[in-house]
């Protein structure tokens, strides 16, 4: 595509800029045209892409843009065309994303002609090229990965009085008609204690919203043209408890109504199930939400506790705000049981890891090294980068109960995120097992595509952990 001269001349003046995510405006041709600075060539990456896709979104909805063109920067050594294309429509599409369920007209002011649009209609991206076969197939994957990144964040965002552990357990069960391929089985408490499940039900009883433990396959798709399923069955658990007050151990009052949030693993789990189901990617899979809320009352569990997992583990509850790996204890017990040959959870678990790693890492506690590089890897090609933490049979010490086989809250402050992971690889077993602690990264991440509140974090990460299993 050659630029008009009006946009030349904003690049002989230097209103133009090559620095990143610089913008500039000109008007030719009858079309507004947006020029943004992408930085030096050996910086620019797919990461990159996203947040200068992100300056050009937001800038074309301050000027009441309603479609967006972008002209396909070539691809570098290190990042090719096709990746620069998918991540341009990512940045696009999550920066886009509005949460105004609960908003009425009258609170955003103005009459709807005076209102400037809130999203874009439509995204083109234009590419030089004569072969975009490759491209095509980036960008409409692309595109199916940033939606259920959104209604990840969509779930997120409701609150804990619409958005309870049943109505979970429904919104996933609503897919199994939607999407060729799946089947999502949902069992309420009776069905959780009947499995022997005491350290996800101990979380439960407390509340009087039924959990909702939520079993979805994807065997792969169906039809004869499509690949049969290669590799591994991968196995997904997700933590969704959907509201935390920390149970008997309550949480200080102060950004408690956050913890809507805490249900975060588990969206991401689902979304991300549902775009491996949209792509139809060749491959087994198994995923596990638990779904709860932790309240205090008459019938919580108490701290002193002790509760027997799925597994025959025997545990001290000494804090009932450290709920999260209880739940997900039988979760991997569940997802092992159901055929999982490779385990990754997520979990907003610990704040530790906060402290160690703030917002720019998840951390990552594996007990195999392959694995441990695939979900590396899946998260750099993403974005959503992880850092592993390691392992050692001291922290195994630390976790040791004194009345039971475990402790669910070792006294004193030494390594929460590792210790909370050591835990929960009592349940993994000799399975390959990666967790992921999303407690900084699924809400408030800061970034440019995704700002505040909820991120949708991982979603994109386990599509491409599942992709490289169907290479």
């Amino acid at each position: 595509m050659q630029a008009p001269a009006e946009v030349q001349a904003l690049l002989s003046s230097g209103e133009a800029r090559a620095s990143f995510k610089s913008l500039a405006l000109t008007h030719a041709d009858g079309r507004r045209w947006l020029v943004v600075g992408l930085g030096a060539r050996g910086a620019f990456d797919a990461e990159r892409a996203r947040v200068a896709a992100a300056a050009v979104s937001t800038r074309a909805r301050e000027i009441s843009a309603r479609t967006l063109c972008w002209e396909l920067p070539q691809g570098t050594r290190e990042t090719s065309a096709e990746a620069i294309a998918a991540a341009l429509v990512e940045g696009t599409v999550l920066s886009d994303y509005r949460y105004e369920q609960y908003k009425s007209d009258a609170a955003n002011g103005g009459s709807d002609e005076d209102r400037a649009p809130k999203h874009l209609g439509s995204l083109i991206l234009a590419t030089p090229q004569d072969d975009t076969g490759e491209i095509e197939r980036a960008v409409s994957g692309a595109a199916v990965v940033a939606a259920a990144v959104n209604r990840a964040r969509d779930l997120q965002n409701r609150p804990g009085n619409d958005l309870t552990p049943t109505a979970l357990g429904e919104y996933a069960k609503a897919l199994e008609s939607e999407l060729p391929g799946l089947s999502v089985h949902v069992e309420g408490r009776e069905g959780i204690l009947a499995r022997g499940m005491g350290a996800f039900a101990c979380v439960a009883q407390g509340s009087y919203q039924e959990p909702a433990l939520i079993t979805i396959r994807y065997e792969g798709p169906s039809a004869p043209q499509d690949r049969a399923p290669v590799g591994p069955t991968l196995g997904l658990v997700g933590k969704a408890v959907t509201f935390d007050s920390g149970g008997i151990s309550l949480k200080p009052g102060a950004k408690m109504a956050e913890m809507k949030f805490d249900m975060s693993g588990g969206a991401a789990v689902i979304e991300a199930v549902s775009a491996i189901a949209r792509l139809r990617l060749p491959l087994k899979l198994v995923a596990v939400v638990g779904a709860t809320e932790n309240m205090p009352s008459g019938r919580s569990v108490k701290p002193g506790d002790i509760v027997t997992a799925s597994n025959g583990k025997t545990i001290e509850v000494n804090n009932t705000d450290a709920e999260g790996r209880l739940v997900l204890a039988d979760c991997l017990c569940h997802a092992r049981a159901e055929g999982a040959e490779r385990l990754v959870d997520l979990a907003t678990l610990t704040g530790s890891v906060l402290v160690a790693l703030g917002s720019t890492y998840a951390g990552l506690i594996s007990n195999d090294d392959e694995l441990a590089e695939r979900v590396s890897a899946a998260g750099e090609r993403s974005g959503e980068i992880v850092w592993r933490l390691p392992m050692h049979e001291e922290y195994d010490e630390l976790v040791k109960g004194t009345y039971a086989d475990l402790d669910n809250a070792p006294e004193g402050r030494k390594a929460g995120t590792i210790t909370g992971a050591t835990f929960l690889s009592h349940f993994a077993g000799e399975t390959p097992w990666a967790h992921l602690d999303i407690a900084a990264s699924a809400w408030d991440l800061g970034r440019a595509y995704v700002g505040n509140g909820a991120s949708g974090y991982a979603v994109r990460l386990l599509v491409e952990l599942a992709r490289s299993y169907c290479a």
